[in-house]
């Protein structure tokens, strides 16, 4: 499978400019001969905490995603926001070729440092999705600093992907968590962010495909655009070849957690 990672200078809190310009990356990922296309977090709104701004209750993004999906032929995996109730929800959402949802992740850890916990509920459970013959898991930026919910994904899906909007000033830890997150767990791991200015802060990108034995495979940096990763059978090899997952020891670590 041939996935495109598509790294948004997502213009804050502009979601009519941002959708429209999505579709070009959408157009370009399929010409390109891409089966799915990743945005980042909160793809067309950037990281707001205005949940009255940027919230949904109609379906406004997922509807316009679906189209491009059917209009092009190409699954598309897209962050927007969900109004529920005083807070908002986080959300990660799929859709196949044919605009049909796969799957609809929402951010398990909200970022507390920047207050996003006061703002938006937390999601309470994986998502995992088949496309294409490939077990995929999804994950939203934060999700990245807590290895106990990949290690949990991983038992079923061959590649990890992680949304994010995370900025400059930590890309280095970024980095070194995107391999560290594959070579524990034998998977890809796709990381998608973005790039530009948002509220003082400035994203760089450094959006990479990370293959199973935690070699990077592609990545962009400093600049707006795609990177192309064709997926394989790489994460099932490995695992055969060198099986060091079936050494864990779960029931064990699950009573030092409690």
């Amino acid at each position: 499978m041939k996935a495109a990672l598509c790294q948004f200078r997502i213009a804050f809190e502009e979601k009519a400019q941002n959708l429209r310009r999505a579709e070009e990356m959408v157009a370009s990922a399929a010409k390109a001969g891409a089966e799915i296309i990743f945005f980042p977090e909160m793809s067309f709104t950037g990281f707001s905490m205005q949940v009255s701004r940027t919230g949904e209750t109609d379906g406004e993004t997922a509807a316009r995603m679906q189209q491009y999906a059917q209009r092009y032929g190409i699954a598309v995996g897209f962050g927007w926001v969900k109004k529920a109730g005083a807070h908002g929800e986080n959300h990660y959402t799929v859709t196949d070729k044919t605009g049909a949802v796969l799957a609809d992740y929402i951010k398990v850890h909200p970022f507390s440092f920047s207050g996003e916990d006061r703002y938006f509920a937390a999601g309470d459970r994986p998502v995992i999705f088949t496309y294409g013959g490939i077990t995929f898991g999804l994950f939203i930026c934060y999700d990245l600093r807590f290895p106990e919910i990949f290690r949990a994904v991983s038992a079923e899906a061959e590649v990890l992907v992680v949304a994010a909007n995370w900025p400059e000033k930590r890309i280095a830890h970024w980095n070194r968590l995107l391999e560290a997150r594959a070579i524990e767990n034998q998977a890809w791991v796709l990381g998608i962010n973005c790039v530009g200015e948002q509220q003082g802060q400035h994203y760089n990108g450094s959006s990479r495909a990370v293959d199973p034995a935690g070699e990077t495979a592609d990545a962009l940096t400093d600049r707006e655009g795609m990177i192309f990763c064709g997926i394989g059978d790489e994460a099932a090899q490995l695992r055969s070849s060198f099986p060091a997952l079936k050494d864990r020891r779960t029931a064990l670590y699950r009573k030092w957690m409690e």
